[in-house]
């Protein structure tokens, strides 16, 4: 019964509108992520944003992709 319980809590999340509003790492996703923080009314959640996408923009024009993606995904997170 445990082990049924578990799987179906897997389930449950695999299947969240949270895990589906993820985007891959990738210059058309990132860009269309940009486009929706301007469109975001001032905050803190802006900022924050904001704040993360031109940490991972830096990162990928360094060369970076793998701590570009990091900031990416927290930028998502932060929605």
């Amino acid at each position: 019964m445990k082990t049924l319980l578990t799987a179906a809590a897997f389930v449950a999340l695999a299947l969240s509108p949270a895990s589906a509003k993820m985007m891959a790492c990738t210059g058309a996703n990132m860009g269309a992520t940009l486009t929706t923080v301007a469109a975001m009314p001032d905050g803190s959640t802006k900022m924050g944003m904001n704040k993360e996408m031109a940490m991972a923009n830096t990162d990928m024009s360094g060369g970076k992709m793998g701590s570009a993606c990091k900031h990416y995904m927290k930028a998502q997170m932060m929605k």
